[in-house]
């Protein structure tokens, strides 16, 4: 068993993996940027290194930096939490030629499972069955015209690389194509450095489930069950739970079976997910993609299963056999999780950075807070704004949103906006108590309270704006000590390239 272990990542993720490792007497390292230096994860790790500037592409996905500190710290292994460099297959190779142990999956499933167009045809070599589309990527627009007259409107692009639905695009007429494509091409390029994209035929009100798949390096391979995660915000999850509320154990069973065939292709490692569009009017499902590494969700899998996620990724990564075999695996209960966000629900949900003047925590029966925050922390504008993984557990669905009610009216943050109050909505919205849910659930819900979905050209403006005066307040912040001018807003400007990737 590792003796260190380094964690690349920041918020809320890596406090989860040093609590892991505390439980497991592994002694931990983090790796940290200007902007993060009191962050609570620096806080709680036994020892921690500088690797950059505040922005990701300075510090986080600086894997030459990271390498530096773990050989610096003699750390046995590195854990990629997810995002930034979980899934750089090159940097898996760096570490390995450093003689550093990556937590994670080697790195040709990575590569194999890493672009959407190889894994659909991965997914299709395997017989589980995908959703009608291309198997490379869209050369114009005039290709991407004529795949869908074949397919008939409505259809998806989609980016071949990355996710957080960045470089997709919902086309629902011929006349909406060419821009469509032009805009998922330029989206993609500006956030995963690759303009490849792909087009399928859009499913109607689909949900999005997703099957939780372990491996070893034993070639066991097991699935957990599944989550939902339709509940998604320009095709960014923000609800999920486990197990779906369909809850149909033969379903589940199928929908397994097809992720662990596509964990064999692969000769999978560790934790992943395969991801699936499910018809709720004749129970189809379809391929998606798989993520190879762990996912911002897990916990809705532990609560239900009673399997630490991240101890077991751990043990499975220095060479022990898997806990459990498929015959184990039992859901208990129902598990729901919110993604607390530093965002303004009444300003089209942009990113609310500051300090937290104020922060109490639900507590009680069956929840359970994962956060990287504390009071008098500050929300950075250079990372994802999200706070923390509200989570709770419940006898049944019902009693599980019951909890999740009252959690959420304890929940205490001042000094930003946050999406609590968006959450408490929701979980008193009579179609979500019922479990009739679909990937636009949130447009409809919107719709309902009259609230317009909003314009993503405004939206990225916006975000623009919002940092911009951001950033002239921490300027001015940082300058009245020294009795220096202030810079102003658009003296900081240049600062925010690459503010969205």
């Amino acid at each position: 068993m590792f003796k260190k272990i380094l964690i690349a990542n920041r918020g809320e993720i890596a406090v989860r993996v040093i609590r892991a490792c505390r439980e497991m007497g592994i002694e931990t390292v983090a790796v940290y940027s200007e902007a993060d230096k009191n962050a609570l994860h620096v806080r709680m790790a036994d020892e921690a290194y500088l690797i950059g500037k505040p922005p990701s592409t300075e510090s986080y996905l600086r894997g030459d930096k990271i390498l530096k500190a773990a050989q610096e710290s003699n750390a046995d292994a590195i854990h990629p939490g997810y995002g930034f460099l979980s899934e750089n297959a090159e940097f898996v190779r760096s570490a390995t030629d450093a003689g550093i142990v990556f937590i994670g999956p080697p790195p040709e499933a990575m590569e194999a499972m890493g672009g959407k167009i190889s894994a659909r045809q991965i997914a299709l070599d395997a017989d589980v069955p995908v959703v009608p589309g291309t198997n490379k990527p869209l050369a114009s627009a005039e290709e991407a015209l004529e795949v869908a007259q074949e397919f008939g409107f409505p259809v998806m692009l989609k980016a071949s690389a990355g996710g957080g639905g960045k470089g997709m695009r919902l086309v629902r007429e011929e006349g909406e194509l060419r821009s469509a494509l032009e805009n998922a091409r330029s989206e993609a390029a500006a956030s995963f450095g690759d303009d490849a994209v792909y087009i399928e035929k859009a499913i109607e009100r689909p949900r999005h489930i997703e099957i939780q798949v372990f491996s070893d390096t034993h070639g066991n391979h097991c699935h957990l069950g599944e989550r939902e995660c339709s509940i998604q915000r320009r095709h960014q999850k923000v609800i999920e739970e486990a197990p779906s509320p369909i809850n149909d154990p033969e379903l589940r069973d199928r929908m397994g079976s097809e992720a662990v065939k596509v964990a064999e292709a692969v000769n999978y490692v560790g934790a992943g997910t395969v991801e699936f569009l499910l018809s709720d009017i004749d129970r189809s499902f379809y391929f998606l993609e798989m993520n190879t590494r762990l996912q911002v969700e897990h916990p809705v899998t532990e609560l239900v299963t009673g399997i630490d996620l991240v101890r077991e990724q751990i043990r499975v990564a220095s060479g022990e056999k898997l806990s459990f075999e498929q015959k184990d695996i039992a859901i208990r209960g129902h598990a729901i999780e919110c993604r607390v966000y530093a965002e303004d629900p009444e300003n089209n949900f942009l990113p609310s950075p500051g300090k937290i003047t104020r922060l109490r925590l639900p507590q009680g029966s069956g929840v359970r807070d994962d956060g990287g925050v504390f009071e008098g922390a500050e929300v950075s504008i250079y990372y994802d704004p999200m706070i923390s993984k509200l989570c709770v557990y419940g006898r049944n669905r019902s009693e599980a949103i019951q909890r999740m009610r009252r959690a959420l009216r304890e929940y205490e943050v001042g000094g930003i906006k946050t999406t609590l109050g968006f959450f408490r909505e929701i979980f008193e919205d009579e179609i979500f108590v019922d479990g009739d849910l679909d990937t636009g659930f949130i447009s409809e819900f919107n719709k309902r309270k009259k609230q317009p979905e909003p314009d993503e050209a405004a939206l990225d403006m916006a975000m623009i704006a919002a940092a911009l005066n951001y950033m002239d307040k921490q300027s001015r912040r940082d300058t009245a000590a020294s009795g220096q001018k202030p810079r102003g807003k658009w003296a900081v400007a240049g600062r925010l390239a690459g503010l969205r990737k």
